[in-house]
């Protein structure tokens, strides 16, 4: 920032000074310079963080960081609501990159569990990249922007299961989010962010063990008052909190 004699803002919303390299992201991982990070927190004038996980890391190099969430546009994307009085098969959902696939392994054993007491439900995975999950009711979507809302609304529940290390801390909950912001009822392992957005028994349910996966599941797949109900307090949730506007002011001050 002194070179180039600019105030920079740096934001970021993962916890990126970690080398998480996995089989599906190792080449790109070498073209990452994880130990910049705090070199460019210090210098930087402001640090923009996506959650308070990221912001105590910034602040150890600077005292100028800030939450700043991830938003949903509530108002011009995400803007329409599941009908879960609907009729059609019961469709269990998540999305994500090939490289987070790996966090659907402690998901696979409960749905294969349901499926094999003859329970009728399709999962449906949006990715850029197919899985290949032993799962009878797996339907592969492939990630199209053009069709991404469209279809995130075929889901009825929506998961974002994530094992408990230091990079999950840092996520922000941003397919929770996604769910939630359209009126789906979003199970979540209870990491990071995501206990700070989904409150079991109002707008979804935190899922700790596998047992817990299970049963919040049953509940839902039959009982589609409930997820209505979930739903209604999902969207209001992500309005009041994560939308583009209620964060509106929060990010324009970054820049004074």
């Amino acid at each position: 920032s002194k070179v180039l004699r600019k105030r920079i803002i740096y934001d970021f919303d993962d916890a990126i000074w970690l080398a998480n390299t996995s089989e599906a992201n190792r080449i790109a991982a070498g073209l990452k310079w994880h130990h910049k990070v705090a070199s460019i927190c210090r210098w930087a004038y402001k640090n923009s963080c996506g959650n308070e996980y990221l912001a105590a890391y910034a602040r150890q190099f600077n005292p100028l960081a800030v939450v700043n969430p991830t938003t949903i546009d509530t108002e011009h994307l995400h803007n329409q609501v599941r009908d879960q009085a609907a009729p059609g098969r019961l469709v269990i959902g998540w999305t994500g990159t090939h490289s987070t696939l790996k966090y659907l392994d402690q998901v696979v054993p409960v749905l294969a569990q349901l499926e094999a007491e003859g329970l009728d439900f399709e999962f449906r995975v949006i990715s850029n990249q197919p899985p290949a999950l032993p799962l009878r009711s797996l339907v592969f979507v492939p990630w199209r922007k053009e069709t991404e809302i469209a279809d995130l609304l075929a889901f009825h529940v929506g998961l974002m299961p994530l094992e408990d290390d230091l990079w999950a801390k840092g996520k922000c909950a941003f397919k929770a989010l996604q769910y939630m912001a359209l009126g789906i009822p979003a199970l979540v392992s209870p990491v990071g962010m995501n206990n700070e957005v989904v409150q079991s028994d109002y707008n979804g349910y935190v899922c700790t063990t596998a047992a817990d996966w299970e049963a919040r599941l049953r509940q839902l797949l039959a009982n589609p008052a409930l997820r209505q109900h979930l739903g209604v307090a999902a969207r209001a949730t992500v309005v009041k909190r994560y939308s583009v506007l209620a964060n509106k002011e929060n990010f324009l001050r970054l820049f004074t």
